[in-house]
């Protein structure tokens, strides 16, 4: 798997460097990054622009590119053991999921379960700064199997939705949670939300209605983690 980007590659030669498996430099670099690169132990892999633009499908890839060991999935039975878990249902854009994955990571919650049959993770890892690969994420195609299984080991679903109740007039007690969201354009379905046991939501202001979905979930996510309980 090959991941691009600055930000991305120092990312992992940080916290990942077990999951390296080419460095890759398509330009020369500031002394400091250098240093850091030299120090990480890998052979540096001089690319000309060509080739760097061929790995990279075209895209900006700043002259840092690594080659990474493939994306290992986690079972949902592993996240079943878990508190705080967040769902991803009908979702598409790979922006929008690794920048969920990043606030995920960095908020403490405790694993991600994408609804459908693949998930183009270079992108999720490149979006999320690296932070999904500190994330176990589960791959399933049904949700209504994983509502069930999830329901069956005690957790309490909470589905999204501009009409639902305010995050902020809410508390929340101990227990295993799970926040569902929906589609950029279209949220989630009556059928999925029918399903979950309680529907939350943003009050907004100034006549306007409707947020980023990963700037909704930030706000949704810290709320849930950080409420008094």
């Amino acid at each position: 798997m090959i991941v691009y980007g600055k930000q991305v590659f120092f990312s992992i030669l940080e916290y990942h460097k077990d999951l390296i498996d080419e460095l890759y430099l398509a330009k020369e670099c500031d002394k400091e990054s250098f240093k850091k690169i030299a120090n990480s132990g890998f052979k540096v892999q001089k690319l000309d622009s060509k080739t760097a633009q061929a790995l990279s499908k075209g895209k900006n890839h700043q002259g840092f590119l690594l080659k990474i060991k493939e994306f290992e999935f986690s079972s949902l039975d592993e996240l079943k053991k878990k508190e705080f878990l967040v769902l991803l249902c009908g979702i598409s854009d790979v922006g929008n999921i690794g920048s969920i994955a990043r606030t995920a990571y960095s908020l403490g919650v405790d694993g991600l379960v994408f609804i459908g049959q693949r998930l183009a993770m270079e992108g999720v890892i490149r979006a999320s700064s690296g932070g999904a690969l500190g994330l176990s994420i589960v791959l399933s195609p049904n949700v209504f199997d994983v509502f069930n299984e999830l329901k069956q080991a005690g957790f309490k679903l909470f589905a999204t939705d501009s009409s639902g109740n305010d995050i902020h007039n809410l508390n929340f007690v101990k227990g295993k949670k799970v926040l569902v969201l929906g589609s950029e354009g279209f949220g989630l379905p009556k059928k999925i939300v029918r399903k979950c046991d309680e529907c939350i939501g943003i009050k907004m202001k100034n006549n306007f209605d409707s947020l980023n979905v990963s700037v909704a979930f930030a706000i949704l996510c810290d709320r849930m983690i950080n409420a008094k309980l």
